[in-house]
């Protein structure tokens, strides 16, 4: 059978732990590491029993012992003992550590899917594009022969209009009006509103 050890008025027990938490409301250091030394051990107990992790019960024990030294002034008596409001303070504080971690985990998790899976936006985006280049083909197809050479020339390899004039051995004038021509009839193909 487990012993129970009761820390808090016994003067046999040493010293009292809501006095010293009054005194390190108040700035003493010595009350201070009184209170570490009476409420170190049971503090690591209550948040080992939470965590698990030897580590991370001794950070989480740090942890909270600071935020006694930071907090004891919000300490009040009339809502129960001091080592109680320790206590309290180390089982919420394990308990946000687990869920810290939890959430931490999912979302690893949740970011090691997502970078498996390409995006619906990608999926969407190269089927559109696809579709397009299709619709594309088919309205090039609709140009007369001098029409879609002058249209590729110009706008797939990008040369300037007078650079297609001289490949196809035809007058400046007469690739400006093929061009114009076969643009306006890929604008109606294509559904494109001017």
């Amino acid at each position: 059978m487990k012993e129970v050890v009761h820390i808090g008025r016994n003067p046999s027990a040493g010293p009292d732990v809501q006095e010293l938490v009054g005194a390190v409301a108040q700035g003493d250091r010595q009350a201070f590491a009184a209170v570490y030394d009476v409420v170190a051990a049971p503090v690591f107990g209550v948040v080992r029993a939470v965590l698990k992790d030897q580590a991370q019960s001794e950070e989480v024990t740090q942890e909270v012992l600071v935020e006694v030294w930071r907090t004891a002034a919000n300490y009040r008596s009339d809502r129960g003992t001091a080592i109680n409001w320790i206590l309290t303070l180390a089982h919420r504080r394990a308990v946000d550590r687990v869920r810290s971690v939890e959430a931490s985990a999912a979302r690893e998790e949740k970011a090691a899917l997502l970078d498996q899976l390409p995006a619906y936006d990608e999926v969407t985006e190269e089927v559109e594009t696809r579709l397009e280049r299709e619709q594309v083909r088919r309205c090039l197809r609709t140009l007369t022969e001098l029409q879609r050479q002058s249209v590729s020339l110009a706008y797939y390899r990008g040369l300037t209009y007078r650079e297609v004039a001289e490949l196809l051995a035809l007058p400046l004038g007469t690739v400006k009006t093929r061009l114009r021509d076969g643009l306006i009839r890929l604008r109606d193909c294509l559904g494109v509103t001017a």
